[in-house]
């Protein structure tokens, strides 16, 4: 494929419509050729190449120019639907069955919807079902099919994108809502510009790989509107949303005790649901609150007190420390006691459990293969062997290492830039955790005082704001000054204190943990330094782990390792 990066995206410049490539004129794919014979060739296009767009000033249509490859995306070939030459509309009884629904045949027909048999697994054999089509430009990307009893599956095999997508291009406003019947429901109203995503809301499944596939759609809106359902995974896919999408351009919409734009439209009318999309709220004002902003989360902790912490899945430490999102851990430990080891247990550990992902800005850990191999290898569980290459556990792990985590790989580091690509990272990619290791060689080259103090407050507070923006956890690897050996011959445990800055660190961070080996026993120390909040943790408290050699993992300490295994920081 003949290709070149824009924008963080693999562009395929064999472009769809095979248009003549770097020209800024030309003739327009959805209307030239249906012009009279002598105007067919008139130049009445516009092309921006960059960001895959061309807009007719004859039919005054904006239709997209490129097919989009995910830069870093695994090498994961997506089966295509085969486009039919014709699509079935649907029945009579189907389509009586739309207008209980309040959608009418006209709607139908504009969303391409078709009707036809499919083999259903929920019900082991072929069914009559509702198709939806989902195009990106001129292409079947995928289709959902919906059987009477209400089952569901999307083509095997296809990828998740946005139902309806082209819709909202040439707008710098869109909709996006949580089923295919609120996109017909809303283009019933007069707002064609809405899409749905693919696979609905689940509790703790934030994984929206379907946005990283459309982000590119999004970028020039300076207005999106959240209507998706108001249950519970409704709620936690708006709140995704924000965070990716940005609360500066989001905002969300009230049904008034509905459960979606379909039920709100069938109660209210055409007219209401097009008045409730019209004045949507902004999100709430960064840095202000108001009761009626916190209101659910009140009514949660005065019913359930606070929210249990989110765990790595090791039971000696889950039992003495926990966090939230929002929030950084500051992470210490004499040089070669494991610090950075036990930081990627960690962020394998909360991906395993919650699916985060996490992006490194880590100078020290390379070469960045190798920091993959660990990660690879934590993940696998065992160490893989030049006879696994190429094998399926080999491209399932990789793939899996490849779509969860992230190196931040510059020339010259430094706090601005690390945070504005997590920031980014965010955005495209959904990352929940960030990784500074360590914080020394990751400098803020703005900072205004000489005075390391003051460097510490303002450095920490630069990550604090980052953090609660975007509702990323950030770890920070940070060393401390020179340690003595104490009387009995053995370096002394350091602190917080024990980091250049001081005090700082202990006031400005969340929570502080100690990495510390024991070289007589062959275990690793982890000691809660801080927890901010007692609900979190317990200060003070120990978890002690042996070393796993084949896949680089901490094991609760149950029994000494035994003599002649390498730690991590002595192979």
């Amino acid at each position: 494929m003949n290709t070149e990066e824009i924008n963080g995206f693999l562009i395929d410049k064999f472009n769809q419509y095979n248009l003549k490539e770097k020209a800024t004129q030309g003739v327009c794919p959805l209307c030239s050729h249906t012009r009279k014979p002598k105007n067919q060739k008139a130049q009445c296009a516009s092309y921006d190449w960059e960001r895959g767009l061309g807009t007719c000033h004859n039919c005054n249509t904006t239709f997209q120019l490129h097919t989009y490859q995910r830069k870093g995306s695994s090498e994961r070939v997506y089966v295509r639907p085969e486009t039919p030459e014709q699509f079935n509309e649907v029945s009579t009884n189907v389509e009586t069955w739309f207008g209980t629904r309040g959608i009418s045949k006209q709607t139908l027909r504009d969303l391409q919807v078709s009707e036809g048999s499919e083999f259903m697994p929920q019900t082991g054999k072929q069914e009559n079902t509702i198709q939806f089509n989902y195009f990106m430009g001129d292409q079947l990307i995928n289709v959902k099919y919906r059987d009477g009893r209400k089952n569901f599956k999307l083509y095997k095999g296809a990828e998740k994108v946005f139902y309806n997508i082209n819709s909202i291009v040439g707008y710098d406003t869109c909709v996006i809502v949580e089923g295919e019947m609120d996109v017909l429901a809303l283009h019933e109203a007069g707002i064609p510009n809405a899409v749905s995503v693919p696979n609905g809301a689940t509790l703790n499944n934030n994984n929206l790989d379907y946005l990283d596939n459309c982000i590119d759609y999004f970028d020039d809106k300076t207005r999106i509107i959240l209507a998706v359902d108001q249950d519970e995974p409704g709620q936690m896919l708006q709140r995704e949303l924000v965070r990716r999408l940005g609360a500066e351009v989001c905002y969300l919409i009230d049904f008034n005790g509905n459960k979606d734009a379909n039920d709100f439209l069938l109660e209210h009318g055409a007219d209401a649901l097009k008045n409730a999309i019209h004045t949507a709220r902004p999100v709430p004002l960064e840095n202000v609150s108001t009761l009626k902003d916190v209101e659910d989360e009140l009514r949660d902790f005065v019913k359930n007190g606070f929210k249990p912490g989110f765990q790595i899945g090791l039971k000696n430490f889950d039992k003495i420390f926990s966090t939230y999102t929002g929030q950084f851990i500051t992470v210490t430990g004499i040089p070669s006691s494991g610090k950075s080891d036990f930081v990627d247990q960690m962020v394998v550990g909360y991906n395993n459990l919650y699916g985060w992902k996490t992006a490194y800005a880590s100078p020290e850990n390379q070469p960045v293969y190798l920091h993959a191999h660990k990660l690879m290898r934590k993940t696998w569980q065992d160490m893989p062997s030049p006879g696994d290459i190429g094998g399926n556990k080999w491209k399932e792990v990789a793939n899996h290492v490849n779509d969860n985590y992230f190196f931040i790989d510059m020339d010259k580091y430094s706090l601005e830039s690390v945070l504005r690509k997590g920031a980014e990272l965010v955005k495209r990619k959904g990352i929940k955790c960030l990784v500074i290791d360590p914080f020394n060689k990751i400098r803020d080259t703005n900072a205004v005082s000489d005075d390391v103090n003051r460097y510490t407050m303002d450095y920490l507070a630069k990550i604090e704001t980052f953090c609660k923006k975007y509702d990323v956890l950030t770890f920070i690897v940070a060393h401390p000054t020179k340690m003595y050996k104490g009387q009995d011959g053995k370096i002394e445990e350091p602190t917080m204190y024990n980091i250049k800055g001081g005090g700082e660190w202990y006031d400005a961070s969340y929570h502080g943990l100690l990495v510390h080996r024991d070289y007589e026993a062959k275990t690793t120390k982890v000691k809660v330094l801080k927890v901010k909040f007692q609900n979190l943790g317990e200060n003070g408290a120990e978890a002690h782990f042996t070393w796993e050699p084949r896949s680089g993992s901490f094991i609760p300490h149950e029994t000494l390792v035994e003599d002649g295994e390498p730690m991590p920081w002595e192979s």
